[in-house]
């Protein structure tokens, strides 16, 4: 008499093929994560930019007299801050338009470094007046910052430009 043994299961064979394809799955998922994290933390970079520029336009919309005194290149290495606006441990100071727009430029840099990796530059974050050639035409700024992302070399720019129209 023959007896018959019906196997149940899966053979070693058959799991290991499993894991194999279970493995492969999970390194590309991995993968995509790894991506999507560096992606993430670029586009967290761009709108660090964004912001800082857009709160650089508004300091200058906020004290239009001292229009050239926020052109970052009238300072030979970097504006100084000169303690005009109140912070958690100091009171701020009466400051002229002038100092002012210096002290703005100073602190708005000093955040542009703590929030971005900013290029080498002195001027990374960087704001360029050009004088109204006649009382009518307006003030021209371009606001920009200039940082490198993780694993590119050359450095990526966000810049605006701001035109203040004279007052009527």
């Amino acid at each position: 008499m023959r007896t018959v043994i019906h196997a149940r299961g899966l053979t070693l064979i058959e799991c290991l093929i499993a894991l194999v394809v279970l493995g492969i799955g999970l390194l590309g998922m991995a993968g995509l994560m790894i991506q999507g994290l560096g992606s993430g933390h670029d586009a967290l970079m761009r709108t660090q930019a964004l912001n800082l520029v857009t709160d650089m336009a508004e300091r200058i919309r906020a004290n239009p007299a001292a229009a050239a005194a926020y052109d970052c290149a009238s300072y030979g290495s970097s504006p100084a801050t000169r303690n005009c606006a109140p912070t958690h441990s100091a009171t701020g100071t009466n400051c002229t338009a002038t100092q002012l727009a210096e002290d703005d430029l100073a602190r708005w840099q000093q955040t542009a470094r703590t929030l971005l990796p900013l290029a080498s530059s002195a001027c990374a974050a960087n704001v360029e007046y050009a004088a109204p050639g006649t009382s009518d035409e307006p003030a021209r700024f371009r606001v920009s910052v200039a940082w490198l992302e993780h694993g590119d070399p050359t450095p990526v720019t966000y810049r605006s430009d701001l035109l203040l129209v004279p007052p009527p």
